[in-house]
């Protein structure tokens, strides 16, 4: 009979490139892996890896069972949410990625109420940027993703991943408290063509953004200067050296020398919880979305019809907020 952990060993492998990285991902020694892989050999009297260059590639038989094993690891996850559903238990343990405002704004409060609320459950947090979060959420790395996409721009969801509504998030303009227009009760995006602007890192979701909206108002990116953090941008913003859109949510305290604008044509994302379908009777799942939604800070405007995306209700009244 195939041995369940030497089956998730060798999909690892032909999931991540090496057995180096599935060791990274499983949590435990490059050896162990390998020892998994030679006793699956073993099994199934078929040679499962190749020398290829400085590392290894599949053989056919191994793809073959790899076929398999997604499959039959698809089936096992399913019976788990279906045990515990049967159970109606929220126990276990939750993996959950989240964008760094979403980990600022929401996580603190949602996983304080998981802990008071069900305290058999252990949430494991990590940060991640939506373009890598989804992915890792589909291969199972975790159990459910925070990620986020733009009125202007709908994120792609991946098949086989479901998705509930947290909240809507609206987006400012930060510019230098000294900028012609600083004093504006609002301003429209195309006043600012030509503007110095700064930027989250390169690889991140919000700079692609960033730079597709402003050519979207015929204003083409002058970015000299790129922080991951809102905070840093706002002091980037403070010394004068140029303009940044930062969301609401999860927004540090403004420091002096800069001046929060809204927008004329409001820009709006939207926070979604995403999670796999073989998941989505858990009760652990439907328990964190429920934490998120209540988490949701007041200020934030209640979830609105986008064009092309269903509405959805904010908590209710007296429901405890971060």
């Amino acid at each position: 009979m195939l041995d369940l952990e030497r089956l998730r060993a060798l999909h690892s492998v032909a999931t991540y490139g090496s057995v180096s990285a599935a060791a990274d991902v499983l949590h435990v020694t490059t050896s162990a892996v390998s020892q998994q892989l030679a006793k699956l050999e073993r099994e199934t009297g078929q040679k499962l890896l190749e020398r290829n260059g400085r590392g290894v590639r599949l053989t056919d038989a191994a793809e073959l069972l790899v076929a398999h094993a997604e499959r039959i690891l698809s089936l096992v996850e399913q019976a788990q949410a279906d045990l515990e559903a049967h159970r109606g238990s929220v126990v276990g343990q939750l993996a959950i990625a989240a964008f760094p405002t979403a980990i600022r704004g929401l996580m603190p409060a949602a996983l304080r109420g998981l802990r008071a609320d069900h305290p058999d459950l252990r949430v494991l947090l990590r940060e991640e940027d939506p373009l890598r979060s989804m992915p890792l959420v589909s291969r199972g790395d975790f159990d459910m993703a925070l990620v986020q996409d733009w009125n202007n721009e709908p994120l792609p969801f991946a098949e086989g991943l479901q998705k509930g509504v947290i909240c809507d998030d609206v987006a400012d303009v930060a510019l230098p408290a000294d900028h012609p227009l600083a004093g504006r009760d609002t301003i429209d995006l195309k006043e600012l063509a030509g503007d110095p602007w700064i930027s989250s890192s390169p690889d991140s979701i919000c700079c692609g953004w960033l730079m597709r909206t402003l050519r979207a108002v015929d204003s083409e990116p002058d970015i000299d200067h790129m922080a991951y953090e809102f905070s840093s941008q706002l002091c980037l913003v403070a010394a004068g050296l140029g303009n940044a859109i930062l969301p609401r949510l999860g927004r540090c305290d403004v420091p002096p020398g800069v001046a929060i604008v809204p927008l004329a044509a409001p820009l709006t994302r939207r926070v979604y919880a995403v999670w796999r379908e073989e998941a989505a009777r858990r009760p652990a799942i439907r328990a964190a979305v429920t934490a998120l939604r209540a988490a949701v800070p007041a200020d934030l405007p209640a979830v609105a019809p986008v064009p092309g995306r269903p509405a959805t209700s904010r908590p209710a009244a007296g429901v405890r907020r971060g």
